[in-house]
């Protein structure tokens, strides 16, 4: 009985395995290849035939979907570990930096994922809600330890952060994204703001002429 028990168990761990490999490979082959890579390369880097990626995504739009939704859910599981960091923020500047990456391979999968949006409100539902509570979380610390400015909500980080990365397209962008992000959120902090008001209400010295 216990080995009938294992015989049953052993194909669904594989599957899980196989599944979780092919999301892997895709999210680099769609990263680097943008939608037009094809699911055979899916399936040789991941290390299975192309008949177990059909068994589990049938269609490409289903394959970019749980790719997507996988990242969404890792985002969300990241904000959840960030925040018992020492300090608020820098692990919000982790999760943006972080969610870089996740912007890197959406727009890889921008054609596709139009379509799956277009057939599931749901999915845009489960998408923002997910990122906006996940940076809610970061920012709602940050601000609670007087580090972060109060004025600034979830939605107004999540729409300067993917106007960041969305008007960024040539080769590089990761990297002029990321040093925007270490601008932005300095520019955040609530010290921040308090010398460079400091700095404008401070009056000049007099000019002190020099004896000749």
């Amino acid at each position: 009985m216990d080995d009938h028990s294992d015989q049953t168990r052993k194909p669904r761990a594989d599957a899980v395995r196989n599944r979780e490999r092919v999301l892997e490979a895709a999210k680099a082959v769609f990263n680097a290849g943008g939608p037009e890579a094809s699911l055979e390369a899916v399936a040789k880097r991941a290390g299975v035939g192309i008949g177990t990626l059909y068994r589990h995504f049938p269609t490409r739009e289903d394959l970019f979907e749980a790719v997507y939704r996988r990242e969404v859910e890792q985002l969300s599981e990241l904000a959840e570990h960030l925040r018992s960091a020492k300090d608020p923020v820098e692990a919000l500047r982790r999760w943006l930096q972080s969610a870089v990456e996740f912007v890197a391979t959406k727009k890889g999968m921008l054609a596709a994922l139009a379509l799956a949006y277009q057939s599931s409100s749901e999915l845009a539902v489960f998408s923002m809600d997910r990122l906006t509570k996940a940076i809610g979380s970061l920012l709602e610390r940050a601000v609670a330890a007087g580090q972060m400015r109060a004025d600034i909500v979830p939605e107004d980080l999540l729409r300067a952060f993917f106007g960041m990365c969305y008007m960024h397209d040539k080769p590089g962008w990761q990297s002029s994204v990321l040093r925007l992000l270490d601008v932005f959120v300095d520019g955040l902090r609530v010290q921040s703001a308090a010398k460079t008001r400091a700095r404008v209400a401070k009056p000049a010295k007099p000019a002190v002429k020099r004896k000749r």
